[in-house]
């Protein structure tokens, strides 16, 4: 029987340019928040620190959890990423049951609070994905075997969530799909030849198949064609970013919020904050963002296996995918769609659960030792 290590050889010293970073966006999405969601609170709760509490709430539970994460071996995760794959699709057909929020059905109610599934099935697919792509090792390179395998998960539950009117985080799941089976190996000519073009027509398709996400698609070229209607968000978010200017109004002081902008506290938060803390506060939240991305792929270059270095890619990638789509819809750079600005947005689910990878990417992080590189685990 082989000995076992002691535990503080196998764990080491947590990536705290990680850790920081992430309590740094906490702590800002809590703030703004607040800030952003005052006035809407008062006005339709008689309570401006309504959304505060929750989203305080919800931070509290999310470090918790991350916490235990941090100190749980991620290699345990296999055991129970076949039964969270399972119970994650009957979760995405449970929100049919419930009644729908602006034409979309993407949460269960559970009294008070609701529970969006398609957050918790973006990081399930990541899971997979790693075990996958670490069993099947140089298979990858295989298109039948390796690549078709992948998609084909992945475009089950992106089909699914986007059934619920959710193009957004279907795409995140599509997007973080190829970025981990290119990072495991697959051949270019797969990837690019076949997987990005199909993507990009199926993509294109899901846009401009409904009237209403065409309209979108067409509109954010030139929002003042129809300013009150599907224009009017975006119309509203250039006049918080143009009005921050360089330095912002200061803290608490935006114009927008004062139900000028449709639930600024969600996905349009990052407007408020430009409006708010100006261009340098924009680029202070960017620059924390790609701190992460650039720590979190370091993470994956030293991970100890192979498993551990997809892991790590794809948790990265789900955070850096959604920030970029974030931020590019709030300044008209693409179509308007809902992905909130990860740790910063209001929305419990999203919050807790994306706290939940991180604890699993930092203890990624403790584990370096023995690291087997995925160009040398494709090799053998």
């Amino acid at each position: 029987m082989k000995k076992r290590k002691p535990k503080g050889k196998r764990m080491g010293e947590i990536d705290y340019g990680i850790f920081c970073t992430i309590m740094l966006l906490l702590a800002v999405g809590v703030v703004m928040v607040y800030s952003a969601s005052s006035y809407y609170a008062m006005f339709h709760y008689n309570d401006s620190m309504h959304y505060l509490k929750r989203q305080v709430i919800w931070s509290i539970l999310g470090v918790g959890a991350m916490m235990f994460m941090m100190a749980l071996d991620y290699h345990k995760l296999k055991r129970y990423t076949l039964i969270a794959l399972i119970v994650t699709v009957p979760l995405l057909l449970l929100v049919f049951a419930f009644e729908g929020v602006n034409g979309a059905q993407r949460w269960i109610q559970l009294g008070p609070f609701s529970f969006q599934p398609s957050e918790l099935a973006k990081y399930v697919v990541v899971l997979y994905l790693a075990m996958f792509l670490e069993k099947r090792g140089d298979g990858v390179r295989d298109f039948k075997k390796g690549v078709i395998p992948c998609f084909f998960v992945a475009g089950i539950f992106a089909a699914l969530v986007l059934a619920e009117k959710n193009l957004s985080i279907a795409s995140v799941i599509m997007i973080v799909t190829f970025i981990m089976v290119f990072a495991a190996g697959a051949r270019n000519v797969h990837m690019f030849g076949v997987v990005a073009p199909t993507l990009v027509v199926a993509a294109l398709g899901f846009a401009l198949g409904e009237p209403y996400r065409r309209a979108r698609m067409l509109n954010f070229t030139n929002p003042w064609k129809d300013p009150a209607g599907n224009g009017y968000q975006l119309i509203q978010s250039f006049y918080a970013l143009g009005a921050g200017g360089i330095t912002g109004l200061g803290l608490g002081q935006s114009r927008q919020k004062m139900l000028y902008m449709p639930e600024p506290h969600n996905d349009f938060i990052f407007s408020i904050i430009g409006e708010e803390l100006g261009l340098i506060g924009c680029l202070i939240i960017m620059g924390l963002f790609v701190i992460f991305v650039w720590r979190g792929i370091r993470v994956a270059m030293k991970a100890k296996d192979t498993y551990g270095s997809l892991l790590a890619i794809g948790i990265t990638s789900v955070i850096a995918v959604q920030s970029i789509i974030n931020i590019a819809v709030v300044t008209g750079s693409m179509p308007v769609t809902g992905v909130p600005l990860p740790f910063i947005s209001y929305g419990g689910t999203s919050l807790v659960i994306n706290l939940i990878a991180m604890g699993i990417l930092i203890n990624i992080s403790r584990q370096t030792e023995g690291k087997e590189p995925i160009k040398k685990a494709k090799q053998q």
